[in-house]
């Protein structure tokens, strides 16, 4: 069995462990619609289309 020959200090373990913990924006596209930034294969927050059509009815929510 493979035996650590001397001790690996906390900040050099840590540094190993680093790349796991990264945090990666999300990759905004503008929507086709309205130009507002909004993920991708979702619909939009803003104007309710998504792939060209209206699929959420924003006057009517805003009504309610």
């Amino acid at each position: 069995m493979a035996v650590p020959k001397k001790k690996v200090s906390k900040s050099r373990r840590d540094s190993r462990r680093a790349h796991n913990f990264r945090l990666v924006a999300p990759n905004l596209i503008p929507c086709p619609n309205c130009k507002a930034p909004t993920l991708p294969h979702r619909v939009c927050p803003t104007c309710g289309y998504y792939q060209g059509r209206q699929v959420i009815n924003k006057e009517a929510e805003a009504a309610q």
